[in-house]
């Protein structure tokens, strides 16, 4: 595990949502995000129900604190889960980087189909981005996505993400997205 700063906060507000850490409620929304075909379709396609149960429990019952960096994105007025959003360091032993050394700040997020077409996905991105911004030093973020996964890249666009490659990783293309963590500043 890298030890380069990340993200600290434990909780992030919007004007409609809450990130924050998993709670035990949690537990349904994490297994329909992990087990919808349409949902996963370019992150591997979806898993056994069974196994996603069996992970989630036993990390709830070990009372493990999640990674920095990786939180539940939570309707701020029911807390209810629309979906996930990581903001932590991208191994140097994966494919795609800006930096020689590799460990930048990677940006990912999922949400229920439920959720699509909302807005969530960049108004989550956009307060970690900037919570990021605040706390840590300029430096390259990176969101890796299929090159299929063409929603995810019109984020990545509308967020000020820019195309700086592409590798394979889990049989299929990816494409490389860079921006610099300053961009976010408020």
């Amino acid at each position: 595990m890298s030890q380069l700063p990340t993200l600290s906060a434990t909780e992030i507000p919007s004007e409609r949502l809450l990130l924050r850490k998993v709670h035990a409620a949690d537990r349904e929304g994490i297994i329909e995000l992990m087990t919808d075909p349409e949902v996963r379709a370019h992150l591997g396609g979806p898993r056994p129900r069974g196994d996603v149960e069996q992970h989630f429990d036993a990390v709830m019952t070990a009372g493990e604190t999640p990674r920095p960096g990786n939180y539940i994105i939570a309707d701020s007025t029911t807390d209810r889960l629309i979906g996930t959003l990581m903001l932590a360091r991208r191994s140097a032993d994966h494919p795609g980087h800006v930096t020689e050394d590799g460990e930048e700040l990677e940006l990912g997020y999922v949400l229920r189909r439920g959720a699509w077409g909302a807005g969530f996905a960049f108004e989550a991105a956009t307060v970690a981005l900037r919570a990021a911004a605040d706390e840590l030093p300029d430096q390259p973020v990176l969101i890796v996505t299929q090159t299929a996964n063409t929603r995810s890249l019109k984020l990545a666009a509308r967020l000020g993400f820019r195309p700086a490659g592409t590798f394979e990783e889990f049989d299929a293309e990816q494409t490389l997205c860079t921006a610099p963590l300053s961009m976010f500043r408020t």
